[in-house]
């Protein structure tokens, strides 16, 4: 069986090892566009390229033409190399049917089927010369199907997945290893909280950091300040560490640095990661004493996190938490002008922080 792996198939398009088609399909683009990216760049020579390398995009295209492509010779090479894009927008390349409705099908009783019966034709006997990369982006295709087994024997199928948010430090961290590069435990996690769980977007910030500097260089707090904006003295995240330790004064000088750079740190994004925070502090409470429980991954963070969250869930209450997440709702309305007349978004944050540190005083 090929590899299905993503790294598995790297490995074998380094080593020049080759299959027939490639069908990547899945929920996280990355990994799909890597794996196209790899063989558009490393199958071929510049010259091979000319005559061998074909790129077609899905609503541009149909099966008829995909197919003619793909039985094509190569010229002066031992191969050609097909990608088609976006492929989820080829019209009846992939028929959202069961495998009993499937079978049921006379072949060529219509456009659908005949378009089907002869990509299905193609791939019963691929050209072992043609590499056919099909990218079915934001879609699964379900190898349960008749479809999706005559694929998955034709060559490479890939379900691309998306990453849990505790993955992402983990990802982060292999990836700049790969690049040459360390990061340190603190800068990944900071960055995975802060960039999400969009691969593009977390690697394209990467190479970033590393344009122009020395592999081995280690990506640390300061430079990730310096070159991406997230301060590694006032960001959401001290924000939360102040709450546990409910020191009022690190809580507004923060709110005030938000004040002073909105761009960085815009109040929806401010208020979406602390509602996060204490949602997760209320799994905490409901959790922590049930046997064989992994907090980590039912919180999804990662465990680097963990001794933060349980303190956090020492300090507040689950019910102090559930009024948290009412104010921070509150909040978020007001700052997009609803029920409030005048106050800017850091004056909003500060009565937020006020209620939070002093919920005696928001009671009387």
């Amino acid at each position: 069986m090929p590899a299905q792996t993503f790294e598995a198939i790297i490995k074998d398009l380094k080593n020049k090892v080759y299959h027939p088609v490639y069908f990547l399909t899945g929920d996280e683009p990355y990994f799909i566009d890597e794996l196209a990216h790899t063989i558009e760049n490393g199958v071929l020579s510049d010259m091979e390229k000319e005559f061998n390398q074909t790129i077609l995009y899905g609503r541009d295209v149909d099966v008829k033409t995909i197919v003619s492509h793909a039985k094509r010779y190569p010229m002066m090479s031992n191969y050609q190399v097909v990608i088609v894009r976006e492929a989820q927008d080829v019209k009846n390349l992939f028929p959202k049917k069961s495998a009993e409705e499937e079978e049921d099908d006379e072949a060529g009783s219509g456009g659908t089927e005949a378009d089907r019966d002869l990509f299905f034709e193609y791939l019963s006997n691929p050209l072992k010369s043609t590499l056919l990369v099909l990218c079915y982006k934001y879609k699964k295709a379900d190898k349960r199907t008749k479809s999706g087994k005559i694929l998955e024997k034709a060559g490479v199928f890939f379900d691309s997945k998306k990453l849990y948010d505790d993955k992402i430090p983990g990802w982060i961290s292999a990836y700049v290893k790969n690049k040459g590069f360390r990061i340190d435990d603190q800068a990944a996690v900071l960055l995975g909280e802060y960039l999400g769980v969009e691969l593009s977007k977390v690697a394209n910030e990467l190479d970033k950091l590393m344009i122009g500097r020395q592999p081995g260089t280690t990506l640390d707090a300061e430079l990730i300040e310096k070159n991406i904006g997230i301060s590694k003295d006032f960001n959401v995240f001290e924000l939360q560490k102040a709450f546990t330790k409910r020191d009022v004064f690190k809580a507004n000088m923060i709110v005030d640095y938000f004040g002073k750079n909105p761009k960085s740190n815009p109040m929806v994004l401010t208020t979406a990661t602390l509602a996060n925070f204490f949602t997760k502090i209320i799994s905490v409470h409901v959790y922590k004493n049930k046997p064989g429980v992994n907090l980590p991954q039912i919180l999804g963070v990662h465990p680097f996190f963990m001794k933060e969250y349980e303190m956090a869930a020492r300090a507040f209450s689950m019910d102090h938490c559930i009024r948290i997440i009412s104010w921070i709702q509150e909040c978020d309305l007001k700052s997009k002008g609803m029920g409030n007349q005048s106050a800017a978004d850091h004056e909003i944050l500060q009565e937020l922080v006020f209620k939070i540190l002093h919920p005696s005083a928001v009671e009387a």
